[in-house]
C-alpha cells in the first residue's frame, strides 16, 4: 500500500484589515457575488424593541407585561431577533467595552499577532486573533477580522489569548449578559407554554460561552464582497452589540434582505439553530449576513451562548402530538457546532442536517 500524501495547507492569510486601502480592487478569494447581483434589499426591518423591564415584571403581570410578551412572541416566530431597551446594562460598560475593542484593532499587526489563532503559525485553533478557519484554496473569504474567545465555564478560560486591554470588561460585560439572557429565557419558554425553567435547564453544568470580536475594515468593493456570508448561528441564542454609527446587518425574510436598524446601548438578541430545534421551528434561527463600508470601520461584539457540547437536544416533547409532528432530528451539540464551521465555509445552512 502506497505511503498517504499530506495535502498542503492552506497558506496563513494577512488579515483583512492589512489588504483594506491597499488599492480599489479586492484579492478573488473575497469576491462573494457577481456585479450583476440583484437580490431584492428593502428598507429598515421593523424589528421590535422589547423593554426588559416591563417584560419581565412580578406577578401580577399587567397588562403592559402582556404587550410586552405578545411583541416578543411576534418578533420570535417572523423574524428570529429583537432589540432590548432597559436591559440593566450601564452605558458606562458598553462603551467601555467598544473602546477597548476598537482599541485592540488598531494596534499594530505584531501586536496583536501575540494573540493569534494560528499555534506555530500553522495550525489553526478556534480562539484568538486573525481570521476565520481557512478549510481550502478555493474557499470565499469574507472581509473580517476577529478575535474569539471562550468566556464560560470560567474554568476553560484561555487567558493568555485574552488581550490584557479587554480582560477586565469582558469579564463584567458577560456576566451582565448571563443575567440578561437568564431574564429571557423563562419569558420565551412562557410563549410555548413550557415551564419556566425548561431552556434554562437544557445548558447543563458546562454550557459554552464564546465572544467574538469582529472587525470589519472599509472595503473598496463592497458590491462584490460580504463582511460575513449568510448564515444562521449555530447558538442557542446571541447576545450582540453593535456599532452605534455604522450599519451593515442584514436579515432574510422571504427571500428579501432587511437593514437591521442599529440603536446606541441597545443589544440585539439574535435566536440560533438551538432554539429552532428545541421549539420545534416555532421560532425561528434567522438567515442574517453583514454587508461591507467602502468608506467606514465597523465594529461588533457578540457572545453565543450553546447548550453543553455533551448533550443532545431535540425538540420538546409538550411541542410534539398526533398534530404537530418533530421538525427535526434528535442531534448532539458538539457534533453539530463541528458541521457549522464545515458548512459555514461553503455557503452551507447545517441546520438542513437536522430536519427530518
Amino acid at each position: 500500500m502506497g505511503r498517504a500524501v499530506e495535502e498542503p495547507r492552506p497558506m496563513p492569510l494577512l488579515p483583512v484589515q492589512e489588504l483594506a486601502g491597499a488599492g480599489d480592487d479586492v484579492p478573488a478569494r473575497y469576491v462573494a457575488r457577481a456585479t450583476n447581483d440583484a437580490e431584492a434589499v428593502a428598507a429598515a426591518a421593523p424589528v421590535p424593541v422589547i423593554d426588559v423591564g416591563l417584560l419581565c415584571q412580578l406577578q401580577p403581570r399587567g397588562e403592559s407585561a402582556t404587550a410586552e410578551a405578545a411583541r416578543l412572541r411576534t418578533a420570535l416566530e417572523s423574524w428570529g431577533l429583537f432589540l432590548v431597551a432597559n436591559h440593566g446594562i450601564e452605558a458606562p460598560l458598553m462603551d467601555a467595552v467598544m473602546e477597548a475593542s476598537r482599541g485592540f484593532f488598531r494596534q499594530p499587526l505584531e501586536e496583536k499577532q501575540r494573540y493569534t489563532n494560528m499555534a506555530d503559525g500553522e495550525h489553526f485553533q478556534l480562539e484568538g486573533y486573525g481570521n476565520d478557519r481557512v478549510a481550502s484554496e478555493g474557499q470565499v473569504l469574507d472581509w473580517c477580522d476577529r478575535l474569539y474567545l471562550k468566556v464560560e465555564p470560567q474554568d476553560e478560560r484561555n487567558l493568555p489569548l485574552w488581550p490584557t486591554r479587554l480582560r477586565g470588561v469582558l469579564q463584567e460585560f458577560t456576566a451582565e449578559c448571563t443575567k440578561l439572557k437568564d431574564r429571557l429565557l423563562p419569558e420565551m419558554a412562557k410563549l410555548l407554554e413550557l415551564d419556566d425553567d425548561y431552556f434554562g435547564d437544557q445548558f447543563g453544568d458546562k454550557a459554552d460561552t464564546h465572544a467574538r470580536f469582529s472587525y470589519y475594515p472599509p472595503c473598496p468593493r463592497p458590491d462584490l464582497v460580504f463582511g460575513l456570508k449568510p448564515h444562521s448561528d449555530g447558538s442557542f441564542v446571541t447576545l450582540l452589540m453593535v456599532d452605534s454609527s455604522v450599519g451593515g446587518l442584514q436579515v432574510l425574510r422571504d427571500g428579501v434582505w432587511y437593514d437591521v436598524p442599529t440603536r446606541p446601548r441597545t443589544l440585539l438578541i439574535n435566536l440560533g439553530d438551538q432554539m429552532e430545534i428545541m421549539s420545534n421551528g416555532i421560532f425561528r434561527s434567522p438567515v442574517h449576513r453583514v454587508v461591507t463600508n467602502a468608506e467606514k470601520e465597523r465594529l461588533s461584539v457578540a457572545l453565543f451562548y450553546s447548550v453543553d457540547p455533551e448533550r443532545e437536544i431535540q425538540p420538546a416533547g409538550k411541542l410534539v402530538d398526533e398534530n404537530h409532528q418533530a421538525l427535526y432530528k434528535k442531534v448532539k451539540i458538539k457534533e453539530y457546532v463541528a458541521g457549522l464551521f464545515e458548512h459555514f465555509s461553503q455557503g452551507k445552512m447545517v441546520i438542513d442536517t437536522a430536519r427530518i
